[in-house]
């Protein structure tokens, strides 16, 4: 067998090892299930103050000790439309004085919004991120994009594109970082 086809045996060996090794630990792992990608030990969510649909300003101090969910979406986007009344539903089944759900957008159109979510048959926190600051510094480059923060900051998962936010999975996830912080 020639020597580079040797390396090749090997290095598929090594890999195959690699992922037997990683399958019991990422089979334990909710995210996996939902396809949320985890975010780098330490990261810090970014401090901000928005305003909501009705005015109020939501500031992320406040928020602390809580787990909070932060999908961003637009009414002109189909799967953000698609994905919103699961977001509804998962907020419904958590307990509120643990977790927290926001939902962020740039569109500038109150009136619009206000008729969008009645017309969806939903009620959501709407915060306003005008200037798409909070957006940026969340690093949200398609919609939607929803990050998980631990209570104590962190950011933990963040998944682009739509999910079944109301699934088991889902449910399991913000559980799991309920309870253990990460």
């Amino acid at each position: 067998m020639p020597a580079s086809m040797k390396h090749t045996v090997i290095a598929m060996a090594l890999s195959l090892v690699s992922i037997a090794a990683a399958g019991p630990t990422l089979a334990g792992d909710p995210f996996v299930s939902l396809k949320m990608s985890r975010l780098p030990a330490g990261s810090m969510a970014v401090p901000f103050e928005l305003a909501t649909l009705d005015g109020k300003v939501v500031k992320s101090s406040e928020l602390a000790g809580k787990v909070v969910l932060v999908n961003f979406w637009a009414t002109w986007c189909g799967p953000c439309k698609e994905e919103m009344p699961s977001l509804a539903r998962l907020q419904q089944q958590l307990d509120p004085s643990r977790f927290t759900m926001l939902t962020v957008t740039t569109d500038l159109q109150r009136q619009g919004i206000a008729h969008f979510l009645s017309q969806l048959g939903v009620s959501l926190p709407v915060l306003f991120d005008e200037d798409q600051e909070v957006s940026r510094s969340f690093m949200v480059r398609g919609l939607p994009t929803t990050i998980v923060i631990a209570r104590d900051g962190t950011l933990v998962g963040r998944a682009v594109g739509p999910r079944a936010w109301d699934s088991p999975e889902a449910a399991a996830v913000m559980r799991h970082v309920m309870e253990s912080g990460k």
